[in-house]
């Protein structure tokens, strides 16, 4: 396990606690060690500053590491998070129109990235049609294809026509 980083290697765009910072920081340092990396990821978690951008962080380490139970754990928990602080409605026909009206707003973008990681976990556990669900939702609010929902969709689809 290496040292963990000093305040010099720390990004300061990153508005969390140096003490997060420095966990976050170690996990990389130590990625190729799942076992430790992942101490360090759940330390930051465990902190009781934990912002919404460490959840973010938190739960795309998961996701690249492939422990879909932890990821979509936190993804939910930054969706629940922003749609909490952002007032945003429960509701999918009026949510739609929320998101697609801010979609450019930093924590839409937030919750629109961890809605596509769901449906990316999704279909990981074969669960095709809640996927699919997924990426047509993201598709009819991001036409520009930002989100990869498009994509998500070729591939589900085309593995429907296989079957």
């Amino acid at each position: 396990m290496e040292a963990l980083p000093t305040h010099s290697v720390i990004p300061s765009w990153y508005q969390v606690p140096l003490e997060i910072k420095q966990l976050l920081l170690a996990a990389v340092v130590n990625w190729e060690d799942t076992i430790c990396s992942e101490q360090f990821i759940l330390q930051a978690l465990n902190h009781p500053e934990t912002t919404l951008e460490v959840l973010v962080s938190a739960y795309r380490y998961f996701f690249y590491k492939h422990n879909n139970y932890m990821a979509r754990r936190l993804a939910m928990q930054v969706m629940d998070r922003v749609k909490q602080e952002e007032s945003l409605p429960s509701d999918w026909e009026q949510l739609q129109i929320v998101l697609r009206d801010r979609r450019d707003d930093t924590p839409v973008r937030l919750y629109l990235s961890a809605y596509t990681a769901l449906g990316i976990m999704l279909a990981r556990w074969g669960a095709f049609q809640a996927a699919i669900e997924i990426a047509q939702r993201i598709q009819a609010i991001d036409a520009n294809n930002e989100f990869g929902a498009g994509v998500i969709l070729n591939i589900l689809t085309d593995r429907d026509d296989e079957t």
